[in-house]
């Protein structure tokens, strides 16, 4: 259950409206998710989380896709259950497979558990991983 109520089209503030307009005419749709709609109570904060990740997960040095899988990677280690579905969507609609999405899940539960292993060793940085050290 949402803590704020998502608001309707007709709820908007003049601001909030507006970036939901740019919302919709970049994404080429009708729809606003409801992680939008319960931002825009704070039009300057929904302004600010939209430009930023209209930036991020536009055109780059990453692809649509890696950059999708990043984040369902980055959501998962955070437990943030409306991040890992809306991306999880986004990656399929970017070509994801089903094989592609097993293969990320068993990559995150890979790294899950040997960062843990790692942490709890406190196991020290090789030199060669460091910065200007010939890392490969």
């Amino acid at each position: 259950m949402a803590t704020r109520e998502l608001l309707t089209d007709e709820d908007l503030d003049p601001a909030a409206r507006e970036v939901f307009d740019d919302i919709r005419a970049t994404r080429g749709t009708d729809r606003v998710n409801n992680f939008w709609r319960a931002l825009a109570h704070d039009p300057v904060t929904l302004k600010l989380t939209w430009e930023r990740l209209k930036v991020l997960m536009g055109p780059g040095a990453l692809d649509p896709l890696t950059k999708e899988l990043i984040y369902i990677a980055v959501s998962t280690a955070n437990a943030c259950e409306y991040c890992c579905h809306s991306h999880t969507a986004a990656a399929r609609a970017k070509g994801m497979t089903d094989a592609m999405h097993d293969e990320l899940l068993a990559v995150i539960g890979m790294a899950g558990m040997t960062n843990a292993i790692a942490t709890a060793l406190q196991v020290p940085v090789d030199a060669a991983f460091d910065v200007g050290q010939g890392a490969a």
